[in-house]
């Protein structure tokens, strides 16, 4: 857990998100769909060469499985093989029966280059926490990566899927009035969580908006105003989602790219190829660069 993130000399920081890779049950993998996933993330490591890869959750499928947490180790082991610093979030598939957060959190810890947190024990979730990127001097901070846990069902009658908490919104505008105040200016920041909230819909009305959308936006039914507060907050400059394997769109409202991943794993449904999303950030600049790397290597801008 003592790794630092820094931008590099090219004041450059690149970021890969894989999401919903869904390792099966079957250690034997009888259908090969795991094997192609593993084979896929080595690849796009290997040509991306990121600084960080973070997984935005639905790592595997624990329902009805019966070792979940050896899914769990076989889905994680080429980010750990690859020797380059990582951190996640869970999805609603992760921890849906058979195994707990907390024991895939502790997984997930036993390595030296995981950056994964299990967060205040005080707030909703298991998994909210923020990293800080320095800059290429590596004296001074110069960025923010928030991740939240975005949790599995909403409570009956609403129904649906959960929502990040009341409580989660408020940790997180602690965590940015802090980081400004030491900074003496709020840090261009990005968040990471699994079930993209409500303004996703409005995100695919940007007149600019890229990328496809072949399936609704399966958020909750309720807003307890993440957006609303990283608008005042004015130092999120981006998103990042899975959990809707056909979308993979960037639009912008009120200044905010909110941007889907590209599905990674072959074990569960979805028309787009596989593949990952690769974000880049430049020290100095509240914005960045986007592109999904595909499985046969094609980039789409």
């Amino acid at each position: 857990m003592g790794v630092d993130l820094k931008f590099n000399e090219d004041k450059t920081f690149t970021i890969m998100q894989l999401t919903d890779m869904h390792y099966g049950p079957d250690k034997e993998d009888s259908k090969g769909n795991d094997t192609k996933t593993k084979a896929l993330v080595e690849r796009i490591i290997a040509s991306v060469k990121p600084d960080l890869i973070v997984l935005t959750g639905d790592m595997i499928w624990s329902n009805n499985v019966p070792d979940p947490k050896e899914s769990f180790r076989r889905a994680i082991a080429p980010i750990v093989a690859s020797g380059i610093p990582w951190a996640a979030v869970f999805g609603n598939h992760d921890a849906e029966a058979g195994v707990s957060r907390e024991e895939l959190m502790a997984i997930q810890q036993e390595h030296d280059l995981c950056l994964s947190e299990a967060g205040p024990e005080d707030i909703n979730g298991i998994g909210n926490y923020v990293l800080t990127v320095k800059g290429a001097g590596g004296s001074t901070e110069a960025a923010a990566l928030y991740f939240f846990d975005s949790g599995i069902e909403a409570p009956e009658p609403i129904g649906g899927y959960a929502w990040i908490h009341p409580d989660q919104v408020y940790w997180y505008t602690k965590q940015s009035a802090q980081i400004a105040e030491r900074n003496g200016a709020s840090l261009p920041a990005l968040a990471f969580f699994h079930i993209p909230f409500p303004e996703y819909n409005d995100a695919w009305k940007d007149e600019h908006v890229k990328g496809v959308k072949e399936e609704n936006v399966e958020c909750p039914k309720v807003n307890t105003g993440l957006f609303g507060a990283m608008v005042h907050r004015g130092d999120v400059v981006g998103t990042f989602v899975g959990h809707d394997h056909d979308n993979d769109y960037v639009g912008t409202v009120h200044g905010i790219r909110l941007c889907y991943g590209r599905v990674t794993g072959y074990n569960t449904y979805g028309k787009l190829k596989r593949g990952a999303r690769v974000i880049r950030l430049h020290e100095g600049r509240r914005d960045f660069d986007t592109w999904i790397v595909e499985e046969d290597g094609s980039v789409v801008r």
